[in-house]
């Protein structure tokens, strides 16, 4: 496969956090946005089975179509294509003022054909759900002190490890007795049928 038609690395609604090797596309041209698009604007700029990885942090809970997001994210990927979304949990979703939603582990459930409850008509294989209760230490680091921020990190790092031995317990029951979890992160992956 040349370069020209390798498949291509997307990071959604980058930010101020522009990832080197993807092409990182945000609704406002600031340094290190590759491709200005508003991602509540469907269809994206890319081709059916054009992308190999798509990573989203901390954007799809400020759009309003999550499911209509997602269905666009699946003609994207290639078949095996990967998608790795962070978003806040719902125990602690709501800290910023533009949140719409917060998620729980149970949001994989809804790209499964044989979930009753719902299903999206796109399927997606889960892969992972990680919980984090001291989530974008690299934003933390600017308005902690050293102590503040190295306690919680440390204390996050226990969390957890406990949290993701059984995320789906976590995320619906024991998150409260430890203030929330800021996020919960989605690895899924694009069926190869």
């Amino acid at each position: 496969m040349n370069k020209a038609t390798e498949p291509l690395k997307l990071n959604l609604g980058c930010g101020r956090f522009p990832k080197e090797g993807f092409i990182n596309v945000d609704w406002v041209a600031t340094p290190g946005v590759d491709r200005v698009h508003n991602l509540a604007n469907l269809p994206y700029p890319f081709e059916d089975d054009s992308v190999e990885l798509i990573e989203m942090d901390h954007v799809l809970e400020h759009l309003p179509d999550v499911f209509g997001i997602m269905r666009e994210v699946h003609r994207i990927l290639v078949p095996g294509g990967r998608v790795v979304i962070r978003v806040p949990h719902f125990s602690r979703g709501f800290t910023h003022p533009e949140h719409m939603r917060g998620f729980d582990a149970t949001f994989p459930y809804y790209f499964q054909p044989d979930f009753m409850g719902g299903y999206t008509g796109v399927e997606f294989e889960t892969e992972k759900v990680v919980m984090t209760w001291f989530a974008q230490p690299y934003l933390k680091k600017s308005v902690l002190s050293p102590l503040a921020y190295h306690a919680g990190n440390l204390v996050g790092k226990v969390f957890d490890a406990a949290a993701n031995a059984q995320p789906l317990y976590c995320s619906r029951l024991w998150c409260y007795y430890v203030g929330g979890f800021e996020q919960i992160e989605f690895r899924m992956r694009k069926p190869l049928r």
